[in-house]
């Protein structure tokens, strides 16, 4: 059986997942997550207890969660994609560094911002919240732009699950009306340009959108939560 990643719509950091699951090639299912929904299937909530995005029902049935944990899984199905580094090597580290920055400091820069944009407009607590994320969600940019600095990709000159990672939570400060990354970090602004041109990206994007999607990797279609309760471990 192929593994199957459950993503979060409008807009989750599980676009990331997708991403490199495409660049990965090898066979796959999607479970779409509508995140704004009140209520969760008994059966994602068997898969993810506390109803979060991305979560990825593996082989044998048994589930896993958080964004770090599910792209070093992908990474590893086949090391020699580069996608990911072997364990004990100073490449896996660096990755990991990379890949934490990312999952916590980056991610969570843009939490008010999310809480903001559940408010009503007229809310005076809004632009508080707002103002709040621009500041972490700055030097968050500012030192991605350095990152980048004399590099094709985050990890150097090959592609990595970090880069399909950034560029699902990268959009986010245009997305919320908080930054515009071309005049103000240029840099990567040209850096997600190139990865948003990638085949991988412009399918993410189509799936989120609920638009037809042309798979260059092993994509075979979307599972309906209410059948996959027998591929569940016990």
């Amino acid at each position: 059986m192929e593994p199957v990643l459950f993503y979060g719509v409008p807009h989750g950091c599980s676009f990331g997942s997708i991403v490199a699951l495409e660049w990965l090639g090898q066979p796959y299912r999607l479970g779409r997550i509508d995140m704004l929904s009140p209520s969760r299937s008994e059966a994602f909530s068997k898969i993810s207890p506390l109803g979060a995005t991305p979560a990825l029902l593996m082989e044998d049935g048994e589930a896993l969660t958080e964004s770090l944990a599910i792209l070093q899984n992908i990474a590893k199905r086949d090391l020699g994609k580069r996608l990911g580094f072997a364990q004990d090597t100073r490449e896996f580290d660096r990755l990991n560094r990379v890949l934490s920055f990312l999952h916590t400091d980056f991610h969570s820069a843009f939490a008010s911002a999310w809480s903001a944009y559940k408010l009503a407009e007229d809310d005076p607590r809004r632009e508080v919240l707002r103002e709040l994320a621009r500041d972490k969600a700055a030097r968050c940019y500012s030192h991605l732009q350095e990152m980048i600095a004399g590099k094709e990709w985050l990890m150097g000159d090959t592609k990595t699950v970090a880069d399909a990672y950034f560029v699902g939570i990268a959009r986010w400060g245009e997305d919320l009306g908080l930054f515009d990354l071309n005049s103000e970090y240029p840099r990567l602004y040209e850096y997600k340009q190139r990865l948003e041109a990638d085949k991988g990206v412009i399918f993410a994007h189509a799936i989120e959108d609920g638009e037809p999607a042309q798979s260059s990797g092993g994509f075979l279609g979307h599972v309906d939560l209410d059948t996959i309760g027998s591929r569940l471990a016990a």
